[in-house]
């Protein structure tokens, strides 16, 4: 059993995809494929069941992924800590990020990060919170950057409170309201919305304001992608809400402050356990503890 190979069980695992994967780890879809049926057959069992539309763990794969996981990670880490005992940082960094994420800006973050410490590899995977920090839990990812509402916390991980933020309403530069110095829910409640899928994070931020000022609306399109949906705003398919730091980045929309608007903080996190040498220099350069 090579480390390679449970590196390509992971990467379907995670991706739900042969292609995806092979694109994740740098390599061409029939060698992969050809490493994880050698995996497979060393083993004496199938380790996915494989369609036309899906990838999905068998009972086996599911009994194999939680060891793999943790000898890949041993070895990572070994290989990262000697480097360290050297004084240098080297692995992966792998860190999640939400669409809206505004308490940092991170492209520079991540130049500087780059700057100092040249020999690790970045990870970065976008995703909602309610995701991110579950990804963090089960060790799949490093840190993460949250967005909640202000009434809930992150659990089960390591947490710091960057910003507290306010939502404005994000409209098509011709709307009747654009310009408009601000607006309350209620004037919003007869307006199409887009937002985010139900369920999510960034959607629970809206609908509790909503909720809470005792207001209805319709949320006609749901799209997890911020890009589309300042497309769709444009287009007046719809009004979004917005965290009023994101915002100033895009453009082709008009802002409205909103007087009852949502809330929402972002939090950064990371594992309870000891992290690795690069989420450790990310940490330092935030200026935040590493340790417990």
């Amino acid at each position: 059993m090579e480390l390679q190979q449970l590196r390509y069980v992971l990467a379907v695992a995670e991706t739900k995809s042969f292609t995806r994967a092979a694109e994740r780890c740098l390599v061409v879809q029939s060698a992969l494929s050809h490493q994880i049926a050698r995996l497979e057959r060393e083993l004496g069992a199938r380790l996915f069941d494989r369609t036309s539309r899906r990838v999905q763990l068998t009972a086996a794969g599911e009994a194999f992924l939680p060891a793999a996981r943790q000898c890949l990670e041993a070895a990572e880490r070994a290989v990262a800590d000697v480097a360290a005992a050297l004084g240098e940082v080297r692995g992966r960094l792998r860190l999640g990020v939400i669409p809206t994420v505004a308490a940092v800006d991170l492209p520079s973050v991540l130049r500087e990060f780059r700057l100092r410490h040249p020999q690790v590899h970045v990870v970065l995977r976008v995703g909602s919170s309610r995701e991110l920090v579950e990804q963090v839990k089960r060790g799949e990812l490093d840190l993460a950057f949250l967005g909640l509402p202000a009434t809930v916390e992150p659990r089960g991980v390591r947490v710091r409170e960057f910003v507290r933020d306010r939502h404005v309403a994000v409209v098509a530069p011709d709307h009747p309201l654009a310009g408009a110095n601000e607006v309350a829910l209620s004037t919003l409640a007869s307006e199409v919305f887009v937002d985010f899928p139900l369920g999510s994070a960034g959607r629970a931020q809206s609908d509790l304001a909503f909720e809470a000022a005792g207001v209805d609306r319709e949320v006609a399109l749901e799209v997890g992608a911020v890009d589309i949906m300042v497309r769709l705003v444009q287009q007046r398919l719809g009004v979004a809400m917005l965290p009023s730091a994101f915002v100033p980045g895009l453009s082709g929309v008009a802002t409205i402050p909103v007087s009852d608007a949502p809330q929402r903080v972002e939090y950064l996190v990371w594992s309870r356990s000891d992290p690795r040498p690069a989420a450790e220099a990310f940490l330092r350069l935030l200026d935040l503890p590493v340790r417990r």
